[in-house]
């Protein structure tokens, strides 16, 4: 195989509420954390065990203010994305470094504004237009068989 594959699949509930950031030019990121648990059996005491993975997710523009309307803590919700890590240095001087997902696409799975009565949009994708190919080579109304 030549090619490489960076993606992330992942089912969890929201740690905290989505924080969000904007800067000028109308553009935003969301931010908020993501668990997912482990659940398996010590085989020497039977006691059931509960692993908690926690993940950093990153959301951005239209996506980030959908996110921010919708979700809540403890919602749960299916992403995609890719893993992404950076550094920066903090005012101390000191490097800094975090590994986030960067969400391409996700899909409410429970909120807790459902219960309360407003309904989310389904199945939401949040594409960048800079990742979705052109299709320009068939017309529309073209099918390739």
């Amino acid at each position: 195989m030549n090619g490489t594959l960076n993606k992330v699949m992942l089912i969890g509930h929201l740690g905290d509420e989505v924080k969000m950031h904007y800067f000028e030019g109308g553009n935003c990121i969301g931010r908020f954390p993501l668990a997912t648990n482990e659940v398996y059996i010590n085989k020497q005491t039977n006691e059931k065990i509960t692993s908690t993975e926690w993940h950093n997710l990153v959301v951005r523009n239209k996506a980030a203010e959908i996110c921010e309307k919708y979700l809540s803590k403890g919602d749960k919700i299916y992403i995609e994305g890719r893993i992404k890590s950076r550094q920066w240095q903090a005012e101390d001087g000191t490097t800094k470094y975090t590994t986030e997902i960067q969400v391409t696409e996700f899909t409410f799975l429970t909120t807790k504004k459902e219960v309360e009565g407003v309904k989310p949009p389904q199945n939401l994708d949040s594409k960048p237009a800079a990742f979705e190919a052109p299709n320009s080579a068939n017309p529309e109304n073209d099918l390739p068989f």
